[in-house]
């Protein structure tokens, strides 16, 4: 009499691989999301550096005079701003009815244990009084 061969169902050995197989995508797609969250958050910083570092910019633009000196800002949300007017090129703008300024603006935040920066940098010409 013939053995009847019942191979209906999956081994053992098919089921641990297929388990190992889903653990390691589960893992992966976890480690991607919390990737883009810490992304997100590093990206929420820079938008409130560049925002309060552009405001104060525009501060400085819209300034009807203006004078070499450098200072420090802190704000309440943990920024720190480092403020430096120069007068560039003062040779070749003796002859002329304008002075030239760079502003540099930059602003520091912590995020963990690092530092992180943003800079902007621009000129200005404010006429000689």
């Amino acid at each position: 009499m013939k053995k009847a061969n019942n191979n209906k169902g999956f081994t053992l050995l098919e089921i641990l691989v297929a388990t190992a197989l889903l653990g390691i995508a589960i893992t992966v797609v976890l480690q991607l999301f919390s990737a883009n969250i810490r992304a997100i958050g590093d990206a929420s910083d820079y938008v409130k550096a560049v925002t309060w570092t552009e405001i104060k910019m525009r501060e400085l633009l819209d300034s009807a005079s203006m004078e070499e000196k450098s200072y420090r800002e802190t704000a309440n949300n943990g920024y720190t701003m480092d403020v430096s007017i120069t007068e560039i090129l003062k040779e070749r703008t003796e002859n002329l009815n304008v002075r030239l300024f760079e502003i540099v603006l930059t602003t520091h935040w912590l995020k963990g244990i690092k530092e992180k920066s943003f800079t902007l940098r621009t000129l200005k010409t404010v006429r000689k009084e």
